[in-house]
């Protein structure tokens, strides 16, 4: 199984997963986005009541430069951590 079939795999395992802090669920995105994204192509969000988008765009920024792959092993391996899986196991 490839590194993309995998990481698929941990995105719709982790949707279930028991609990998930704001932390957690921020590092995700964050990764997800680089993933499938690439860098952080979009403006900061503005806004006094819009928290969770600056926070959300923060995280996803903070990834600049990370390569695809490497972002989607440290997705999988927040996952494996979270959830009690082994999908890092299998790339």
């Amino acid at each position: 199984m490839g590194l993309e079939d995998v990481f698929k795999e941990a995105a719709e395992r982790v949707k279930t997963a028991p609990s998930a802090t704001n932390d957690d669920k921020l590092f995700l995105y964050g990764f997800f986005k680089q993933a499938n994204v690439g860098d952080c192509n979009t403006s900061r969000p503005g806004g006094l009541f819009n928290p969770a988008e600056k926070a959300k765009w923060d995280s996803w920024d903070a990834k600049k430069g990370t390569s695809k792959d490497d972002a989607m092993k440290e997705y999988i391996k927040k996952v494996d951590e979270m959830c009690g899986t082994s999908f890092g196991s299998s790339i």
